[in-house]
């Protein structure tokens, strides 16, 4: 069976293909082959730079040659090493191979072949590699597609930040709110959660084999090659790897920052979860309509229904991610001794909990721009819910020393259907300052939203 869409195992590389097209060169094997190649680069170069009598300052000519190597690196490339990769039954030494393979035909490169890969164990390549690619793949994908969620929410709290809705506290009518401001409510924990993802530093080491340069040391005693690796890993791209330098680790790096980075991410689908959940709920009791795509159906049997989809297919996805999320987040900071293989095959499925997160994000953009307000029905709702008054009146009452203020108010109100004659009667008989009673008797379950346009329209 020829491999396509239609029979890939995971829905990310079938069913959702071309919607995670720009996840997919930054995260995929082909995405981890060619940061691999561009660690193994800079470190080479970087070495010819370091003045050792053994290895001269490479030419521009041959500089310019292995940056190409990194900028041009193809699919053709990535099956290139794959095919090396079934001889030596290890992907770090076949990537070596494939650059040393490249030096064919060029007696400069020929002649410093031996310093690919100098010192380095694989995990100096691999955790690099893994920085870079989640370095990519946050600042090109998951970042921009979180920022429209975002950025949607806040066109949306602002438009609808005088729209009175009903609250539901326990799934009951509550105090009034506005549409716009549970919005934004949504867009400051986002934007919270947001500054966190973007702000973890992502580490890198390359100190050796169990962290102490042993071998780098080995070679050349007198060279300083903590300082030397430090260079390395954080002088920006594309001669150096643009990360943050970790001074301390076993083989691997400790993975922390990954955790910090996959918690905050499956913090943020936690929130998006609880979006979603609530849109759904607003849609079902008919707070927002679902604008009509043309050709779509909504139920195999019922015609008329046009079901909360992008939103139920949202909160699927987001439990995937997080499922991975905080099993990565559990998992990777442990190793055993100096090191245990149990992070590699873990590691490799950080595009997957990445893409169901994007795939998410997207299908919530998708259903935020099909919603439609219904104030008609936001209005009957809050016309219902007369009751809603009790608070503002037995507070106003409170500070006028009217004793009982409570306790009069549940009498009129606890589970009873009350009407605006109902409580105008007994703010009527109230003694309290008439201008008190005037400004209550003018208030309707929709004028009662205290700050909450103004909260909106904050944000």
């Amino acid at each position: 069976m020829s491999f396509s869409p239609i029979n890939a195992l995971s829905p990310l590389d079938g069913r959702y293909v071309a919607k995670l097209a720009t996840l997919r060169p930054l995260m995929s094997e082909q995405g981890y082959m060619h940061r691999r190649v561009q660690v193994e680069i800079a470190w080479f170069i970087a070495l010819s730079d370091a003045r050792f009598a053994e290895f001269k300052p490479l030419s521009p000519g041959a500089r310019t040659y292995l940056l190409g190597l990194v900028k041009n690196f193809s699919e053709t490339d990535a099956l290139a090493i794959k095919t090396i990769e079934k001889t030596t039954n290890h992907d770090v030494k076949a990537v070596e191979y494939w650059i040393k393979s490249k030096f064919e035909a060029r007696p400069e490169l020929q002649a410093a072949s031996e310093f690919v890969h100098f010192a380095c164990t694989s995990e100096d390549i691999n955790n690099t590699s893994q920085a870079l690619q989640l370095k990519s793949s946050r600042e090109l994908v998951v970042l921009p597609a979180l920022d429209k969620v975002i950025d949607k929410l806040r066109q949306m709290a602002h438009a609808h930040a005088d729209v009175p809705m009903l609250s539901r506290t326990h799934g009951q009518t509550a105090s009034p709110t506005t549409v716009g401001k549970e919005l934004a409510n949504v867009v400051v924990r986002l934007v919270n959660t947001r500054e966190k993802i973007a702000g973890i530093k992502l580490m890198a080491k390359m100190n050796g084999a169990v962290g102490n340069y042993n071998a780098h040391l080995a070679a050349w005693p007198d060279f300083d090659w903590e300082a030397f690796s430090r260079h390395v890993i954080e002088t920006p791209e594309p001669l150096g790897l643009g990360l943050t330098f970790q001074p301390y680790s076993i083989q691997i790096e400790p993975h922390d920052y990954m955790a910090e980075l996959f918690d905050a991410v499956a913090r943020t689908n936690t929130i998006l979860i609880d979006l979603a959940r609530d849109i759904w709920g607003y849609v079902s009791v008919g707070y927002f309509k679902q604008r009509l795509k043309e050709g779509e159906i909504g139920s195999s049997t019922m015609p008329h229904k046009v079901n909360p989809i992008d939103f139920e297919n949202a909160e699927g996805n987001l439990g995937l991610s997080n499922a991975l999320l905080r099993h990565m987040s559990e998992k990777l900071p442990i190793s055993r001794w100096q090191r245990d293989l149990t992070d590699s095959t873990v590691l490799r499925n950080m595009g997957v909990a990445l893409g169901y997160a994007v795939l998410a994000y997207n299908s919530l953009c998708i259903g935020l721009n099909k919603l439609e307000l219904n104030e008609e029905n936001l209005a009957a709702d809050l016309d219902s819910a007369w009751e809603v008054l009790a608070e503002p009146i037995q507070t106003v009452m409170r500070r006028y020393a009217v004793a009982g203020a409570y306790e009069k108010l549940k009498e009129v109100t606890r589970g009873k259907t009350v009407r605006p004659e109902d409580l105008h009667g007994l703010i009527r008989s109230l003694d309290i300052p008439e201008a008190e009673k005037e400004r209550l008797l003018v208030m309707t379950p929709g004028s009662y939203v205290g700050m909450a346009a103004e909260l909106a329209r904050r944000v």
